[in-house]
């Protein structure tokens, strides 16, 4: 698991280490499989719902001592349209496909979702005339 900060404490857990670093942004990979991180989720742990537990990432964050980065709505559809992009051209996902894997809603839906989105976001952000 992956996280992105702005800022981060100056020692991390054995189970989170920084991968990439740059003026603005950390990127934290976790070992979401280590006991330690198993047992902070478990203490963070709330039930949101009957039967549906969840941790929140401000929860995480706030005992890791780092702030969580908020990229703009722009950014995050730019890096959605690039992950689309590499799902569909996936070795393992073209495999899905050829063995009958038929979605109701496939990567072209998802692809025009986020273009609708995108053209949204550049018309509220002309100036009014």
């Amino acid at each position: 698991m992956k996280l992105y900060a702005k800022t981060i404490s100056a020692t991390l857990p054995v189970w989170a280490s920084v991968v990439t670093k740059s003026a603005d942004l950390f990127e934290i990979e976790i070992n979401d499989e280590h006991p330690d991180f198993q047992s902070l989720l478990e203490e963070l742990a709330t039930e949101i719902e009957p039967g549906t537990i969840r941790v929140k990432a401000e929860d995480l964050c706030s005992r890791l001592g780092i702030e969580m980065s908020k990229p703009n709505l722009h950014q995050l559809v730019e890096q959605a349209q690039t992950l689309i992009s590499l799902i569909a051209t996936h070795p393992h996902y073209e495999q899905l496909l050829k063995t009958g894997y038929q979605p109701d809603l496939n990567i072209a839906d998802a692809q025009t979702a986020l273009t609708y989105l995108q053209w949204e976001l550049d018309r509220n952000r002309e100036p009014s005339a």
